[in-house]
This record gives structure tokens, C-alpha cells and sequence, in this order.
């Protein structure tokens, strides 16, 4: 198997979980926040927005920085939204069809 293949993977394996989703959607137009504006706006614990924080920045998809006793993250690459939005089309457009066949059957 290709080592692009394997690290293809992982970063798919990174984007699996829905609080990472929204917040790399948080972070979307090279938007920078802090810790405390992520928690804010995300409504999950510090402790699992560290955790999430840690792989999405162990994985290269946010950087981080430290400025006194804050952090502050943001999108490593612009085209992380760009692929993210393309696989949102094709779920919404799977569920538009899903949608009209179900309709069909209804009938």
C-alpha cells in the first residue's frame, strides 16, 4: 500500500468526528480564535476542546500559537474548508436523492 494512501487515512480519520467539523467550520476565511472564544462558540468542555485542539494540531490541520496565557488556533491550509464544503455537497445531494426516492415510494 502507498504511504500517500496511509497518510490520506489519517487525516480522513482526523475529520470523523463532528465537533472537529464545526470547528474547522469556526475557523473558516482564516479566521484566528482563542481557546476561550472556540469553547464559546462550540459549547463543549476545555478538556475536550484541548483534546480536539491537540490532534487537529498533531495532524497539521490547525496551527497554533501562544501569546501570555492564551492560545490561539488557526486553519493551517484555506483548502481545508474547500475540501470539507466539497463533501458536504456530495452529503446533501445524496440526501436530495434519498429524499426523492422516498417521496416515489410514498406515492
Amino acid at each position: 500500500m502507498s504511504e500517500l494512501f496511509v497518510r490520506h487515512a489519517d487525516i480522513c480519520k482526523t475529520f470523523a468526528n463532528p465537533k472537529r467539523l464545526e470547528i474547522i467550520d469556526s475557523l473558516r476565511e482564516g479566521a484566528e480564535f482563542s481557546a476561550a472564544q472556540l469553547l464559546d462558540q462550540i459549547k463543549i468542555s476545555k478538556a475536550n476542546l484541548s483534546q480536539h485542539m491537540a490532534v487537529l494540531v498533531q495532524k497539521g490541520v490547525v496551527k497554533s500559537r501562544r501569546a501570555g496565557i492564551n492560545i490561539y488556533y488557526q486553519l493551517a491550509d484555506a483548502r481545508i474548508t474547500q475540501a470539507c464544503d466539497i463533501m458536504r455537497e456530495v452529503l446533501i445531494s445524496r440526501l436530495e436523492t434519498e429524499a426523492k426516492t422516498l417521496k416515489q415510494f410514498k406515492k
